[in-house]
C-alpha cells in the first residue's frame, strides 16, 4: 500500500541530483506510489509530547534544473506518517543529536530510517571501534603527549576530527612532519572533541572502498581513488570512482558487522575499507547510490525501499 513519507534533509534546491542519495531514495519512493513531504531540520517541532514539522508536499523529477516541485509550507503531524527518512548531512553536532531525540519520541508504527536512537549512539568513528581487530591501530584522544607517542610508534599517521565528515580536517602526518604540533593546536582551539589518530594505510593510493549494506546485507561497492597529491579519496575533493568487487577480507568484514547493523535498525549503511582495514561505519547520511548504479547497474534505492516496506509490513 502507498506510504506517507517525510524526508528530513538539507535544502533540496542545493543538491546535485547526479550524486545525491536522498534524491535517489525520493525518486524510488515516488515511483512506488508513496506520497512525499520534505522539511528542514530547523522546522522540526516538539510540543506537549507531539512531534511535527513545517513541511512541503514534494514531487521529484530526474531533470537537472527542474528536479522538484514543493508545495507551500504547512504543518505536518509526524505521528501520522508511515516513514521518516533522517537524511540531513552532518556535522554530527548537538543540533543533529537533538533531532534524533525528537524523532525518537514518535510512536513505533512510524518507521524512522535510520533508527534515531542508534544513529545517535553509533557515530561513524566511534561505532567502528567496536570492531578493533578489523581496524588499523587507532587512538582517540585530545592529549598531545599520547598523540606524539602514537606517531613515534607507528611513524606515518592520519589525524582527523572525531565528528567530521566528507574528508574535512583530515591530515596525513609523516614521521618527520613538523606540523603535528600546529595541527594539535588548531584542533584544540576550534574543536572541543578528541581527535581520531590512525596509522596511515598506504594502500589508500589504490583506493578507499565504499561498501553499501542494506539491512545488514552487502548490496554494492565502489572504489574511490585519491587524486594525485591528495591523501583523501572523497569524491568532492577529487577522488575518482571506479568499478570494484569485494576481496575475501571485505566479505569477512561485511559478515562480521552485518548482524549488528540489522539489530540496530540501520537499514542504509556505508562502510569505508582501505586495504584490509575497516576505517568508518557511516550511518548518518550514507552516499554512493548513484555511483554504484552507474558502474554495475545495482539499484540500491530499490533494495532500501524493499527493506523498509518489509519492515513496515512486519510492524
Amino acid at each position: 500500500m502507498p506510504l506517507n513519507v517525510a524526508i528530513q534533509m538539507d535544502p533540496i534546491e542545493r543538491i546535485d541530483i547526479g550524486g545525491d542519495s536522498t534524491f535517489a531514495l525520493a525518486l524510488e519512493a515516488q515511483n512506488r506510489g508513496h506520497k512525499l513531504w520534505y522539511y528542514l531540520p530547523k522546522h522540526l517541532v516538539q510540543r506537549d509530547g507531539k512531534i511535527s514539522a513545517q513541511a512541503h508536499t514534494l514531487t521529484v523529477r530526474n531533470e537537472r534544473g527542474n528536479h522538484f516541485t514543493a508545495g507551500a509550507l504547512e504543518p505536518l503531524d509526524l505521528h501520522g506518517v508511515d516513514v521518516v527518512l533522517l537524511r540531513q548531512d552532518p556535522p554530527f553536532d548537538m543540533g543533529y543529536i537533538t533531532t534524533t531525540h525528537m524523532l525518537e519520541r514518535l510512536p513505533r508504527r512510524v518507521h524512522v530510517i535510520n533508527d534515531p536512537y542508534w544513529v545517535r549512539n553509533s557515530p561513524e568513528k566511534i561505532f567502528v571501534t567496536e570492531f578493533p581487530d578489523l581496524m588499523p591501530p587507532t587512538l582517540i584522544t585530545s592529549d598531545p603527549q599520547a598523540i606524539r607517542a602514537f606517531r613515534k610508534e607507528h611513524g606515518e599517521i592520519v589525524v582527523k576530527p572525531l565528528y567530521g565528515n566528507g574528508g574535512q580536517g583530515v591530515f596525513r602526518v609523516r614521521p618527520d612532519d613538523e606540523n603535528l604540533n600546529a595541527i594539535m593546536e588548531f584542533f584544540g582551539a576550534f574543536v572541543r572533541e578528541p581527535m581520531m589518530v590512525q596509522r596511515y594505510v598506504p594502500q589508500v593510493r589504490q583506493g578507499d572502498k565504499r561498501i553499501i549494506l542494506v539491512d545488514g546485507e552487502f548490496a554494492g561497492a565502489i572504489n574511490r581513488v585519491p587524486a594525485k597529491g591528495e591523501a583523501r579519496s572523497n569524491m568532492h575533493v577529487g577522488g575518482k570512482p571506479e568499478k570494484t568487487t569485494l576481496t575475501a577480507r571485505e566479505k569477512e568484514i561485511c559478515l562480521r558487522i552485518g548482524p549488528e547493523l540489522k539489530r540496530r535498525g540501520l537499514i542504509f549503511t556505508g562502510i569505508d575499507v582501505i586495504g584490509d582495514y575497516l576505517t568508518e561505519i557511516n550511518v548518518t547520511s550514507p552516499t554512493g547510490i548513484w555511483e554504484i548504479r552507474r558502474f554495475d547497474g545495482t539499484d540500491i534505492a530499490a533494495l532500501i525501499w524493499n527493506a523498509i516496506e518489509a519492515r513496515q509490513r512486519a510492524r
